[in-house]
C-alpha cells in the first residue's frame, strides 16, 4: 500500500480488511438525486480532490480542470441555468454522449434506468410536466451545498477524456470513504454555454459534466432507487484459466 510519496508502507490493518473498505466504498457509491444542506468544508474537498488526483493519466497529463462551487456562486449558477431549462433553451452540447440511435442492449438498460427512477417517484409516463420538473432537479444539484464543474482542453483526444473518467470515479469513491455522496451529471453540458458565461470558463475549455456533492437526504424516496447491475459472466471472458 503506497503512501501519497509512491512508497510503500505497512497497511495499518489486515488486507482483507482494507479490501472491503475499499469495496465498500465502491459499491456503496450511488447517484444521489437529494442532498441534506448539510455543509461541506472546504477542506474536506480539497482533500477528496487531492486523491483523486492520484488518478493515472497518459504521460501524467492529468487533463482534469475543476471549478467547485458554494454559497451565493452556486445559487447564481443554478438560479441561470435553472432559467434557461425552464424556458426549453438547452444549447448543442460540444461532444456526442450517446449514440443515436441506441442500439440493444443499452436501448433497454436506459429505459429500465429511466423508467425506474420515474416510477420510484411516481412519475407516470406521458406525464410531460414532471418529468421536466424531475429533470430540472439536476440544475439545482438537488440540493447539495456543493457543486463541482469539470472541463478538458478542447485541443486534448479520446485518451485524456478515458483518463478523466478515472479521476471522476477517484472523486465519487473518496467521497464515500469520507461519508459524502455525489450525482455525476452530464445534464449540464446541455447548458455550456451558460455555465461558461457564469463561471468565466473559456471558450478553448469543453464542460465534461457537472457533480453534485454532499449528504444523502436518508428519508428522500429518489434515493430508495438503485438501477440493476449486470453479473460479471455477462460481460466478461475469462481466457486461459483452468
Amino acid at each position: 500500500m503506497p503512501n501519497h510519496d509512491g512508497a510503500a508502507v505497512s497497511p495499518a490493518v489486515p488486507q482483507d480488511i482494507q479490501a472491503e473498505i475499499v469495496e465498500t466504498a465502491i459499491t456503496s457509491r450511488a447517484s444521489i438525486r437529494a442532498f441534506l444542506p448539510t455543509p461541506v468544508p472546504r477542506e474536506t474537498i480539497e482533500r477528496i480532490l487531492a486523491a483523486a488526483s492520484y488518478a493515472p493519466s497518459g504521460s501524467n497529463m492529468q487533463p482534469w480542470k475543476v471549478r467547485v462551487v458554494a454559497g451565493a456562486v452556486k445559487d447564481k449558477l443554478t438560479a441561470a441555468v435553472t432559467a434557461e431549462h425552464d424556458a426549453g433553451r438547452a444549447q448543442e452540447r460540444d461532444f456526442k454522449y450517446y449514440p443515436d440511435p441506441f442500439p440493444e442492449p443499452y436501448l433497454t438498460r436506459r429505459r429500465a434506468t429511466g423508467w425506474g427512477l420515474y416510477g420510484t417517484l411516481g412519475i407516470e409516463k406521458g406525464d410531460k410536466d414532471a418529468m421536466h420538473r424531475q429533470h430540472g432537479r439536476n440544475f439545482l444539484l438537488f440540493d447539495a451545498p456543493v457543486g463541482l464543474v469539470f472541463t478538458i482542453d478542447n485541443t486534448l483526444e479520446m485518451g485524456s477524456w478515458l483518463d478523466y473518467g478515472t479521476f471522476l470515479q477517484n472523486i465519487m469513491v473518496m467521497a464515500r470513504g469520507l461519508g459524502l455522496d455525489t450525482c455525476p451529471q452530464a445534464a449540464w453540458c446541455s447548458f455550456h454555454t451558460t455555465v461558461k458565461e457564469v463561471l468565466d470558463i473559456p471558450d478553448n475549455e469543453i464542460v465534461v459534466c457537472g457533480m453534485a456533492l454532499g449528504h444523502a437526504d436518508p428519508d428522500a424516496v429518489a434515493n430508495t432507487f438503485r438501477p440493476v447491475r449486470e453479473p460479471v459472466d455477462a460481460f466478461t471472458r475469462f481466457l486461459g484459466f483452468d
